[in-house]
């Protein structure tokens, strides 16, 4: 069993395994004539998570064109996994209860390089964007992707070139993308959504914020028309609806890989391309998963409804992201991950069968971030929460790991610890009953000195603000007294990093205090846990 349409077509090979149930032909003809969708990043979570939802409505007759992919960050993914086999991908969904589904994705039926100088792949977008037959494209590139300016208020990689160059010589992929909807503008005036479908808060909001900063760019420059950057700022042309997304998606396991051998599929290698992307022709990932969007679709839309995604109100979807990223999700993910490194675990699912810690995320989602939770009224916090506890971090069948939640947890605790402070004040709530939430922010301090709880030193992850967070705290020590407190209140008050002034705060000195400890020797870290939650 390989995965390439030929073996795919030979249905008798692939016992226990879901196939697609549509001609393929007939819709790679279709979406030719007539693209309706775009996605760019071709990363795990799209390939079993949105492509699949195309897939779901293909096999039932609601959708007759497929998904034209396109990365612009690492174009080793489209040669080594999209065009290497077909663009097809195999799902493998990790349940709970331990039984295992595996499905054949073949809804992307093209899959391009989004840059210029590959031509054959740019003419492939670029006719797309100019066919009036589009409605959305749709992005799943992480927060980084939509960034302009560093945190130090530069411009980033050559968005400067960019800039004095047309818009035929753009080099970031956020450039190529105005370019892309420059074409757009000059075939009519076409309408078009533009979709994120990031993990970050207001993330149409970002999205649409870099695109009209690079087109009034352009326009100072004489590149483009004021009427381009009007077309762009109609919502009623082009929209850039918000969305909240959440489904876990790991590295591919070996473990997973092991499993699929026994039944005969050979590609299961491991690709780790030279800009680190972990890939392979299969994606595993948990069952549970949400897709929250803005309905402010101007060219129409997918009926992505009768695949299980909400369609709703911009101020609902803000509910459900803030529900799930500041209380019922991604804070437990972060308390898990810095004191999971800390402690030396390798999985989630084993950090939720420590006692200490278990306690720790039920206090911190129930206890401190429940009670300020704006219900959004379509998803039920609490029962999202005990879906979160009972069921998705525990599974001992996901095998998600703190280092990779553990990366870039700078650009992180402002939403998932910040907000909640703020609602608290917003409340008029008393914070001085919050103690894992201050405690979450001490471990994140002690992890920067890179020394586990047994004191050996510790690959810590991918971070922008990794060297510069590290630097602040240099020359504190594990198990040696210091006047640590100049140095500990410089870090708590960069307020982009926890979105207020955690050292000009009434939590400073609980920080302050678990810190302490946690540096005071070896096993502080477990100990703190232990009598922070008991």
């Amino acid at each position: 069993m390989k995965l390439n349409l030929k073996d795919v077509n030979d249905k008798s090979k692939w016992n226990g395994y879901k196939l697609f149930d549509f001609d393929r032909e007939k819709v790679l003809e279709n979406t030719k004539k007539r693209p309706e969708w775009i996605h760019f990043g071709a990363g795990n979570i799209f390939r079993i998570f949105p492509a699949a939802l195309c897939q779901n409505l293909l096999n039932k007759g609601e959708m007759d064109t497929g998904i034209i992919c396109s990365d612009s960050y690492d174009f080793e993914i489209i040669d080594k996994l999209f065009k290497a086999h077909d663009s097809l991908t195999l799902g493998v969904t990790l349940k709970a209860d331990g039984s295992i589904s595996k499905e054949i994705i073949g809804s992307v039926v093209q899959a391009v390089k989004c840059t210029q100088e590959d031509s054959e792949d740019w003419g492939v977008l670029v006719n797309a964007f100019k066919n009036p037959s589009l409605k959305m494209i749709s992005f799943t590139i992480t927060e980084k992707g939509y960034a302009v300016h560093a945190p130090n208020g530069s411009l980033i990689g050559t968005f400067a070139e960019d800039f004095k160059n047309s818009p035929a010589k753009a080099s970031m992929f956020l450039s190529r993308l105005v370019a892309l909807l420059l074409e757009r503008f000059n075939a009519g005036k076409l309408p078009l959504a533009v979709v994120s479908m990031d993990n970050c808060s207001h993330n149409g909001e970002k999205l649409k914020a870099s695109v009209l900063e690079i087109a009034n760019e352009w326009l100072k420059n004489g590149q483009v028309s004021k009427e381009f950057v009007d077309y762009l700022s109609d919502e009623k042309k082009v929209s850039f609806p918000w969305s909240m997304i959440d489904k876990i998606t790991p590295r591919p396991n070996e473990k997973v890989a092991e499993m699929l051998k026994k039944d005969g599929y050979e590609d299961t290698d491991l690709i780790v391309t030279t800009k680190k992307t972990y890939c392979s022709t299969f994606v595993n990932a948990e069952e549970p998963q949400y897709l929250v969007i803005e309905d402010n679709f101007p060219n129409g839309r997918p009926p992505l409804e009768k695949a299980g995604v909400y369609f709703t109100s911009r101020d609902t979807v803000n509910n459900v992201e803030k529900m799930k990223v500041c209380t019922c999700l991604n804070p437990l993910h972060t308390a898990l991950a810095v004191s999971g490194c800390l402690l030396g675990f390798n999985l989630i699912c084993d950090e939720m069968k420590d006692e200490d810690l278990s306690k720790m995320v039920n206090i911190l989602g129930y206890k401190e971030g429940l009670p300020v939770v704006v219900d959004p009224k379509i998803i039920e916090p609490k029962k999202f929460i005990d879906e979160v506890i009972t069921k998705r971090l525990p599974n001992p069948f996901m095998p998600d790991t703190p280092q990779r939640i553990a990366c870039d947890t700078s650009q992180k605790l402002s939403i998932r610890f910040g907000e909640t402070v703020k609602a608290y004040k917003a409340q008029s709530r008393d914070t001085s009953g919050l103690k894992i939430l201050p405690l979450v922010l001490a471990l994140w301090a002690r992890y920067l000195l890179a020394v586990d709880d047994n004191g050996n030193a510790m690959e810590l992850s991918p971070d922008p603000l990794l060297a510069e967070s590290q630097a602040t705290l240099s020359g504190i020590k594990l198990g040696e007294k210091s006047d640590f407190e100049p140095q500990l209140k410089k870090l708590l008050s960069n307020e982009k990093i926890f979105g207020f002034n955690v050292a000009d705060s009434e939590l400073y000195a609980k920080v302050r205090d678990y810190f302490a400890e946690l540096i005071s020797g070896t096993g502080k870290v477990r100990e703190t846990i232990h009598n922070a939650v008991n």
